[in-house]
């Protein structure tokens, strides 16, 4: 059993990147763009929307060195959260998500047009306008606790399509966001009635493991020759598989603790098995076949603990 208190050692094992020379930016700082003569979609990349999640960044500033353009449309690679990584430290990597408060929390437009401030909230505004030129946007994530690779699709139909396509990863979740603030997925961008705008989320796996780096490198190539930025390739053998959340487990004490380390893409064949107890409350699964989607052993009280699963 798992609970709250300090977190293990997570070692480092990817070369921290090296963004001095791409810290002034084109359109922004931190934010490169380029378009090709030939028409086509306007395809996003977001990279360090945590500034602890470095393999994005990693394979951003590689693509950037050896002059990656596109064949068509335009392809923008953004460096979201560029204050928080100046703060990385691989003795203590986990200290370095953000600055003032999540930077994948702030993508509400009550928050966006108040009068509130925040280094997270500063940096949102300013990359706003870009977002709204996108026609498609894949933000680069990586994940602390153990599971396999899946995207994000949020709740449109359009994001949910595209993932399906890519296949890599092949699991797709569809959720209705976060209640502890809403990211840049859930932005009406991208989830307005009628919007033909897509945005996907891909966590490539723990965060500084050479594989997730691989695997983001390979979602985001993927999503570039479906596009039709880089030249055409086969597609995977198999398409994706599509979970959607029946249900957010929300920490409310805290005292949550898993039953067992559970690995996140685990499925619990069992309606009613245990998973957790919170305080005096037990948590079990709600339906057979429940998918974990990753799964929180220091979940702290109001955070999401785990959000469970159906395959469609």
């Amino acid at each position: 059993m798992t609970g709250a208190g300090y977190l293990p050692h997570f070692p480092v094992r990817v070369p921290i990147p090296d963004l001095r020379p791409w810290l002034e930016g084109n359109r922004m700082p931190g934010v490169w763009s380029f378009s090709s003569p030939l028409p086509g979609p306007h395809v996003a990349l977001v990279s360090l929307m945590h500034g602890n999640e470095i393999a994005g960044a990693l394979l951003l500033a590689r693509w950037l060195r050896e002059g990656l353009r596109p064949l068509r449309g335009t392809l923008t690679m953004i460096f979201a959260n560029l204050a928080a990584f100046s703060r990385f430290d691989p003795a203590n990597p986990t200290l370095s998500r953000f600055v003032d408060e999540d930077l994948n929390r702030v993508w509400d437009d009550r928050l966006l047009k108040g009068c509130r401030h925040s280094t997270e909230l500063a940096r949102a505004r300013a990359l706003l306008p870009l977002m709204q030129e996108a026609d498609v946007l894949l933000d680069l994530h990586s994940m602390l606790w153990p599971s396999d690779p899946l995207m994000i699709a949020g709740d449109t139909p359009q994001s949910r399509d595209m993932a399906l396509r890519l296949g890599t990863p092949e699991l797709v979740v569809v959720d209705q966001g976060h209640r502890t603030g809403q990211r840049l997925i859930d932005h009406p961008i991208f989830t307005a009635p009628g919007s033909r705008r897509a945005c996907l989320l891909v966590e490539g796996g723990p965060h500084w493991e050479p594989a997730t780096l691989e695997t983001l490198e390979q979602c985001a190539t993927a999503l570039l020759r479906e596009n039709g930025l880089l030249p055409q390739a086969p597609r995977p053998s198999r398409p994706g598989r599509l979970a959607e959340v029946t249900r957010t487990v929300i920490a409310g004490t805290h005292g949550f603790a898993f039953v067992q380390d559970f690995r996140g893409g685990t499925v619990i064949p069992a309606r009613n098995t245990l998973l957790a107890l919170d305080g005096e409350q037990e948590i079990r699964t709600p339906h057979d076949d429940c998918l974990l989607v990753m799964p929180t052993p220091r979940a702290m009280r109001g955070h999401t603990a785990v959000r469970l699963a159906r395959f469609a």
